[in-house]
């Protein structure tokens, strides 16, 4: 590893977002895993991230605030806090927050090189 394994929040990479912004706390580009990319994703009431999906990786997303409709394929569900769904290598999603307060979610992947496919997404 070039960084110490633990990142403190001054070394979390932010990406942002017209629908809100991706913090990065794990993965190989940061250098604290050649196995997994780790992050949460923060977006703003009445807004959704676009439909993307991710060739190389399943993600796991677990909610930890806010109320959001997932999309899984064809299917929407609606999720809160402490709800968790695993996406599968491929398939297309995104979430829209249909909430009043921001809705803010872990993201896990099983790549350390997470790649995205959708407008609007590194």
């Amino acid at each position: 590893m070039t960084h110490p394994a633990v990142v403190r929040p001054e070394g979390h990479q932010v990406e942002e977002h017209p629908w809100g912004h991706l913090e990065w706390i794990v993965s190989g580009k940061i250098g604290n895993s050649t196995e997994l990319t780790v992050g949460k994703c923060f977006i703003s009431p009445g807004e959704q991230n676009p439909p993307h999906h991710h060739p190389n990786c399943d993600e796991v997303l677990h909610v930890l605030q806010g109320t959001i409709s997932h999309r899984l394929g064809d299917e929407y569900i609606e999720m809160g806090a402490g709800d968790t769904i695993s996406i599968p290598t491929g398939v297309l999603h995104n979430a829209r927050n249909i909430g009043t307060d921001e809705a803010i979610f872990l993201i896990c992947f099983s790549s350390a090189d997470r790649q995205a496919v959708g407008e609007g997404l590194h």
